[in-house]
């Protein structure tokens, strides 16, 4: 049976809405007894243009001497849902809230402020965010002082704003991707007037260097541009982080070498398509292929980056990562689909014989490479033979994992109006035979480990077993061995003993011969 489609047309019905004022500062409305002041609400048509107008860097961000001591005393709560780069806001977020002397807490009861940064990628993360709400609505009745605010990616759609004024009038603020930077603000704001404060940039934001990040562990994450251009037909993406716009690069090696400074072990570089990074440049040549090359060189010992698109992976980038040292054998290569056909449909604007060409020039050029990927199944109009043609592609790459999903639609993109003809069922039956094909992909892969020895960077307790620790491989391989704490974030070698399929096993070897 075919899911209900949601009717999105109630959460519009701004009927009994009562507009107060209105200025170059925003307006106030009247909803059910809350005032709500908008500064600025998202608009998707807005999202979809792609302005010309230059893209200004800002680097005086420090937090206002006035606002810095607004947290003393208080504490917050930041819940992440979603992928890297919302992790990575998260760490601006708590960086945000630090400097004004909030302090951090695991415990609702104590927490003066709670911020949901939310994932519009799939209706499944929506939803659990509204469930996250519904069980925070008593927490709010009973502390009504504490302010909750909802921000990321779900914000920058104009039917989950408009059904949080509706159905959720208990939440204080309402932010988006753009404008993370003005989270001082609008907490005085929310603080002040007591009114629900909603502020979400429909053209994406200057770059905003300088912020502070709120960072744990031995690993952090560099973004190192925003947006995305590529405008897949699924994927809502384009719309809630807007255009492509690269850092300057003198900016992400700063940043990086004060990580090393810091002694970090290892970096990942963000962004949604970080192949495409430079392109936007106007005044300079400067490729992802030459960032690389210049991190290259910077005392970090492990150097990653997500996420790839096969599209814009060009020679180039191949050499500078053939070379080894700092970078790391592991590139996510998202897929979606291995019929040329299917892909056309999603607008991923390569082919299958593309994909495969591409994936040959890099175990040529890197031998030992750790293949991942993402791919859907049951998309719009997706057969039977298009469906074996990805179960194929599985087979002759040969990933040691993916993330794989059932097609889910996202309003206001192409897809979302694109017949879903495909009973559920089916699409249920083919995520079980792809997710079969890949984990024997990776038990075969990983049984090639037996008996070699393993630089691991070691990460922390296993959640089973205190005794057991976890750390990953520089293919970013999962290893379960014997140690003690005094280990957690420093590099060991380990000799893999038991292949398993989703992670690996071993123990300690004291006098590593050549690790790999």
């Amino acid at each position: 049976m075919a899911k209900e489609t949601k009717d999105y047309s109630k959460y519009f019905d701004f009927s009994d809405a009562k507009i107060i004022s209105e200025d170059e500062n925003g307006k106030k409305i009247r909803i059910r007894g809350r005032e709500i002041h908008i500064f600025s609400e998202p608009n998707q048509k807005q999202e979809k243009q792609r302005g010309k107008e230059a893209v200004q860097v800002h680097y005086d961000t420090a937090v206002p001497e006035e606002l810095s001591r607004l947290g003393a005393g208080k504490h917050y709560i930041v819940y992440t849902f979603g992928c890297q780069m919302n992790e990575h806001d998260s760490e601006t977020i708590k960086g945000l809230l630090e400097q004004m002397g909030y302090q951090p807490t695991e415990d609702r009861k104590e927490a003066d402020i709670i911020l949901l940064n939310t994932c519009a990628i799939r209706e499944n993360a929506e939803d659990k965010v509204f469930g996250e709400l519904g069980h925070l609505k008593h927490l709010k009745t009973e502390k009504p002082d504490m302010l909750l605010g909802v921000c990321g990616c779900m914000s920058q759609e104009e039917n989950v704003v408009n059904r949080i004024l509706q159905k959720h009038g208990f939440v204080d603020m309402i932010f988006g991707t753009h404008n993370i930077h003005r989270l001082p603000f609008l907490i005085q704001e929310s603080l002040m007037s007591k009114e629900m404060v909603v502020d979400v940039w429909s053209k994406e934001g200057d770059i905003i260097e300088n912020l502070p990040k709120k960072r744990e562990g031995m690993r952090a994450w560099v973004n190192i541009m925003y947006g995305c251009d590529k405008f897949c037909t699924y994927c809502i993406v384009p719309f809630t982080r807007g255009k492509e716009r690269s850092r300057r690069p003198e900016d992400v090696i700063a940043e990086v070498r004060e990580l090393a400074r810091q002694g970090f072990k290892e970096i990942t570089l963000l962004g949604q398509n970080v192949n495409a990074y430079g392109k936007d440049f106007t005044d300079m040549t400067y490729s992802f292929a030459d960032l690389m090359d210049d991190i290259h060189k910077i005392d970090i010992p492990r150097i990653r980056f997500t996420t790839s698109h096969p599209r814009d992976f060009d020679d180039e980038l191949v050499a500078v990562l053939a070379k080894g040292g700092n970078l790391v054998e592991h590139i996510h290569l998202p897929v979606q689909s291995g019929s040329t056909e299917m892909l056309k449909m999603m607008g991923r604007k390569y082919s299958r014989e593309h994909y495969l060409e591409l994936v040959r020039k890099i175990k040529a050029a890197i031998p030992n490479v750790s293949l991942t990927t993402d791919i859907i199944v049951g998309f719009p109009g997706e057969t039977d033979e298009q469906f074996e043609e990805t179960l194929s592609l599985v087979r002759e790459v040969g990933y040691d994992s993916a993330y794989t999903f059932i097609y889910s639609p996202r309003e206001g993109t192409p897809a979302a109006s694109m017949k879903d003809d495909i009973p559920m069922q089916v699409k249920k039956e083919r995520l079980y035979r792809l997710n079969r094909a890949i984990e024997e992909s990776s038990r075969a892969i990983n049984e090639q480990f037996k008996g070699q020895i393993v630089e691991v960077l070691v990460e922390g307790e296993s959640k089973n077993n205190a005794k057991v620790l976890a750390g990953r491989t520089r293919t970013n391989k999962l290893v379960h061995f014997e140690g003690g704490p005094e280990l957690i974030g420093t590099f060991v070698h380990v000799e893999i003993t038991d292949p398993m399929t989703w992670y690996i096993k071993g123990k300690i070897v004291s006098s590593p011969v050549a690790a790999v």
